[in-house]
């Protein structure tokens, strides 16, 4: 795991992040780590996955011929491997 230095941190902030971990029932370290990561992944960010299917729905959606376009899976069946 990465470890992260904050220098020259004011002291008043200091004292609010240990209060703020006192409410949360944490270390002050917990709760940076807790404001970090919530602040790196908001729960309301939209996922590249979900936009491009809401931009198709939108679109109208594909019809099963056009969708056939996109399975470019190679459906033979795997053969065994050999060592010999």
């Amino acid at each position: 795991m990465a470890v992260l230095t904050v220098r020259n941190l004011p002291d008043a902030v200091h004292r609010a992040l240990r209060m703020r971990a006192a409410d949360h029932g944490r270390s002050t370290e917990a709760e940076i780590r807790d404001i970090l990561e919530k602040a790196a992944f908001p729960a309301e960010r939209v996922k590249l996955g979900s936009l491009l299917a809401s931009i198709a729905r939108e679109a109208g959606g594909l019809t099963d011929a056009e969708a056939e376009h996109f399975n470019l899976r190679d459906k033979t069946p795997a053969k065994p491997m050999s060592f010999e």
